[in-house]
Order: C-alpha cells, then structure tokens, then sequence
C-alpha cells in the first residue's frame, strides 16, 4: 500500500445511524493494501475513527501498488488524574462487583480485545489509537489508600486486569500496578488479578505473602500455544510459553493460580481447549474459566480486518460461527449470553470445556478470597496506634 493511501483517507459526516454491519473488510476492493499497512508490533490494522467523532475516516486504495514499510508506531503515554479509582458493577454474570483500571488502552494490541471501543470515550479510535495513546493513572495509590479508608468501606474483592492488562509493558516504567499492590497489602485486602504477561512476577515478594493469608489468586490468560498464532493475535503479550512459565512459578510461590482461555475464537483456536488445559494443570493451575469471543461495536469491524489478512479463507466461516452464537448478531450483550453465547455451537464447546477441566480437576478447588483481615488505611495526620 502506498503511503499515499491514508493521505486520501475520505472524511464524511457520522451518520447517528451508522452500522458496523457495513464492514470494510467485507469490501475487499476497498482494502488491497490492508496487508501492507500492517504495523510491526501492532495488532490492529487501521485507525478509524470512534463512534463519537464528529467525522468518519475511510481509507481508499488509490491505485498504486507501492510496497513500502511503514514506520513502526511509537507508544505515546499521557497522564490521567481520576477523582475515583475504584470502579464497582452489578453485572449478574461477573464474578466480581468492583475492580480496578490503572491504565486505558492496552500496548499487547489483542485484535479480539472487548475493551478497544472504550477508547471512543477519549476522542479516540479503538483501532491502533487503542494500543498505541495510552493513558496512565496518575496518585492511583493514594486514591485507593482514600477510598478503603472511607468510614462506610465494605471489603470485597479487587478485580485488577479485567479491562486491561495491568501489567502491559508500560508498567515496567510507570509501576502504577506495583503501587496499587503495595497498598492492598498493607490493608490485607483482597485482589484478583487477571493478565497475560510474565511481569507479574516481578511482584511475588508482595504475591507470596498475600496468598499465605488467603487474600490473592492470579488468572493467566492463554489463548493459544502457537506462538506464531499469539503474534499475530496478541503482539506485545508474553509468548504462550512464558504464560506457561508464569503459572509454574506462581504456583511454586504457594500463588493459586488459574488459566482462563479467553477468548475461545470459532474456528481459530478452539481446537486447543484441551491442551491448554492440560499444560497450564501440569504447570500448577488450580482454576480454569473460559470466555467466547466478544465484538462490541468498532470491534467488529477491526476483527473482519484481522481475519481478511491472515487468515482470508476462514473469514466467512469464523464470522457465520461467531453469529450462530449471538443468535445471529455479531454480538449479543445480554446478560447471562455474552461470556458464553449460546446455540449449538456455544453448547458443545462449553460442554468440552467442563469435560476437560472436570478430568484435570480444575474444578474442584475454587479459591475464596478473606476478607476478614482487611485493616482501613490510617488517614492522614490520624493518630497510630502504639499496639
């Protein structure tokens, strides 16, 4: 693709009654140079724009067939000062109701990733804005040191990693996680973290003692076990067999540790159920849980291009699978269908999934969380107690 081709890139008014079912990856003759647009490192193949903006970018192939390198994309960080940090839910289907985000935007770039439309909220596009502006959150520490002080704090598990990953390389320089950390460890409260990176060991001198009082458990999220696959899906994650790695330590550490394959991809990685589960068990899980594959909104869209260049001969068929799921959408959010979806196809691959973790006994020793030794941060200029 010539460099040419995004110069041209048409702009036209957001229709309120625009619908991602006007795919651009449906539209080949409109995407010849998608390939070559590829980013090294990145996941996504192209930026356009969110829902909120007021216009609409479209790239057109101009013609020529220049094969040109693209520049890599730099990560661009900026610094976000929220008043809360604590983020609480009542969705029926999740197992937890409050969670934490230390980041926006996610740098391992997973092209199937649900959280990519949020980025609409900042002005931004959830294609390579996504994983390439991210937001940092600046005094997260002291917000949540604020907010389990809070005289009518109730303590309940911390989810950390739903949205994304908090340890995504950018944490190795901003340790926003590491701080959050510091501190439900000195209040003795509970956390449940989900990632797919090896970084989380760097925190096992906080890890291990925390799990002695029965107050953290660790998800490692593995989708695939070719590595070849994981690069073109997860860019910047861990490979898969470092994941693996990761359990085995974690678990070593007296750490429980669990292995959510998510997302489950028709067609793409579902044949790997099994073995995941059987390597992770080997490596120390304890849990399992899986999740089918999420397409809110841009999403759909950016998963189309994903499947058109690497993989475009099962691109109708993982798409027809995906709609037999969400009873003919590209995706259905009712509550109770949209970690699982449903019809036969949902049907047999949870009932492989139960199957396979029934015989490894992943699941027969779901971990609970304490949370009767939580002790409130002192506020400021409060006096200590001397015992």
């Amino acid at each position: 693709m010539s460099t040419r081709l995004a110069a041209i890139a048409k702009e036209s008014p957001r229709s309120p009654g625009f619908s991602s079912e006007l795919s651009l990856a449906e539209r080949p003759d409109r995407l010849s140079g998608l390939a070559d647009a590829h980013r090294r490192g990145r996941g996504a193949l192209s930026n356009a724009s969110g829902r909120y903006e007021p216009l609409a970018r479209q790239a057109e192939d101009d013609g020529w067939d220049l094969k040109e390198d693209l520049p890599p994309l730099k990560t661009q960080i900026t610094v976000e000062r929220p008043r809360h940090i604590i983020t609480r839910n009542e969705s029926p289907d999740i197992a937890f109701d409050q969670s934490i985000n230390p980041y926006r935007g996610c740098e391992h770039g997973c092209s199937y990733c649900f959280a990519r439309p949020a980025h609409a909220y900042m002005g931004l596009s959830p294609g390579l804005d996504f994983e390439t502006h991210l937001f940092t959150k600046a005094g997260a520490a002291a917000l949540l040191e604020r907010e389990l002080s809070a005289p009518r704090y109730l303590p309940k598990t911390i989810a950390i990693g739903t949205n994304t990953d908090p340890y995504q390389p950018i944490e190795r320089d901003q340790r926003v996680m590491r701080e959050l950390l510091e501190v439900l460890h000195r209040a003795k409260h509970p956390v449940a973290i989900v990632t797919k990176s090896a970084l989380v060991l760097r925190d096992l001198d906080l890890l291990a003692p925390m799990a002695e009082q029965g107050l953290v458990k660790v998800a490692m999220s593995i989708t695939t076990l070719d590595p070849i696959l994981a690069r073109k899906m997860e860019p910047r994650a861990a490979s898969p067999e470092k994941r693996l790695d990761a359990i085995r330590q974690l678990s070593e550490a007296g750490i429980p540790a669990a292995v959510l394959v998510a997302p489950i991809i028709p067609a793409i990685n579902d044949a790997e159920i099994e073995t995941i589960l059987t390597r992770a068990k080997a490596m120390g899980a304890v849990e399992a849980g899986y999740v089918m594959l999420r397409l809110p909104l841009e999403l759909q869209d950016l998963f189309r291009e994903w499947l058109l260049v690497h993989y475009p001969g099962k691109l109708r068929h993982v798409l027809s699978l995906v709609r037999s799921v969400r009873d003919g959408q590209m995706y259905d959010s009712t509550w109770g269908k949209r970690m699982t979806g449903s019809g036969p196809y949902a049907w047999m691959i949870g009932r492989r999934f139960e199957a396979a973790a029934e015989k490894l006994g992943l699941t027969r020793n779901k971990k609970k969380l304490r949370t009767d030794l939580f002790v409130p941060p002192k506020k400021g200029g409060e006096q200590l107690s001397l015992f």
